[in-house]
């Protein structure tokens, strides 16, 4: 009966998301259980305080792919503690999922936190086996800011050569309202961006390399945070590379339920986890029998 009654106050602070920022969707934490779950927290993948991240793991994992998820926040705020629920979700759909924070702008900006996600590939690479988890399956995800950066470190050919990560080990990407293409020049999140930089050098829809893996971009149908716009953009440049995209509008949502809808006790909000888990499932490496 708790989880039911904690219902209808989550869902008005989820609405209430455009007003303060993404900390509504840490409450979805508080009717998620990681009960039966094993979760590692608080591993660095770096030197920097922040440069940590959890792991969240069926019992007794062994082999399965590995999912890397950022959290948005205009990469000023957030914090991978806010993201039980991705973590929770993911793993139950049979998946080591990594959830993880990085250095924040103004005193980190671009590209620190996507070299922050680059090293992050990287630990994973070298540690996944110890928990359960295989380095040459990885996907990449996040939600708004964090889906910046998740497309801009697997497209942008230099961050995974930088750390040492080898491209045919990211087998996808998934975008959930993402802002990969538009002018920051006179918007606040400019100060997550070197002053005086131009967007053309800096935005995912620019940086994209004919050998990235499939991409997955999910649109909030009701999105009034980050312009659907950037999706199209994104999806059009994937497209002039070669690259497998496919672009889904999720009718209703905003820019915070549609991640909201990624928690097993909310996904009557909108598909948000079954788009997800299914393009998982299809891209990742075939199960191998004898």
């Amino acid at each position: 009966m708790r989880k039911r009654t904690l219902l209808l106050p989550l869902l008005a602070l989820v609405g209430l998301g455009s007003l303060v920022a993404c900390s509504p969707v840490g409450t979805l934490n508080a009717v998620v259980s990681t009960s039966g779950l094993t979760v590692t927290r608080d591993l660095h993948y770096g030197p920097d305080a922040r440069n940590v991240l959890d792991l969240y793991a069926p019992q007794k994992a062994s082999g399965l792919p590995v999912v890397l998820f950022i959290h948005g926040g205009s990469w000023t705020s957030g914090d991978k503690n806010e993201y039980k629920f991705v973590g929770d979700s993911l793993a139950r759909g049979g998946y080591l999922v990594a959830v993880m924070s990085y250095r924040l702008a103004p005193e980190h900006p671009y590209p620190d936190y996507i070299q922050d996600a680059a090293q992050a590939l990287r630990w994973l690479r070298d540690h996944a086996r110890d928990y359960g988890g295989d380095p040459d399956d990885l996907f990449v995800s996040g939600h708004s800011a964090g889906a910046f950066n998740a497309v801009e470190v697997v497209d942008n050919a230099r961050w995974l050569a930088e750390a040492g990560v080898p491209v045919s080990a990211v087998r996808g990407v998934v975008g959930v309202a993402g802002p990969y293409s538009y002018d920051y020049r006179t918007l606040p999140s400019r100060n997550a961006f070197p002053a005086g930089s131009d967007p053309a050098n800096t935005m995912p829809s620019g940086h994209v390399r004919p050998d990235a893996p499939p991409h997955l971009l999910l649109v909030a149908g009701n999105d009034q945070t980050v312009e659907p716009a950037n999706a199209t953009r994104m999806e059009a440049a994937l497209k002039a590379a070669g690259v497998p995209v496919t672009l889904t509008v999720i009718p209703r949502l905003n820019h915070y339920t549609i991640i909201g809808a990624l928690a097993r006790p909310l996904t009557f909000l909108g598909p948000t986890r079954s788009l997800m888990l299914n393009f998982l499932k299809q891209h990742q490496t075939p199960v191998k029998t004898s």
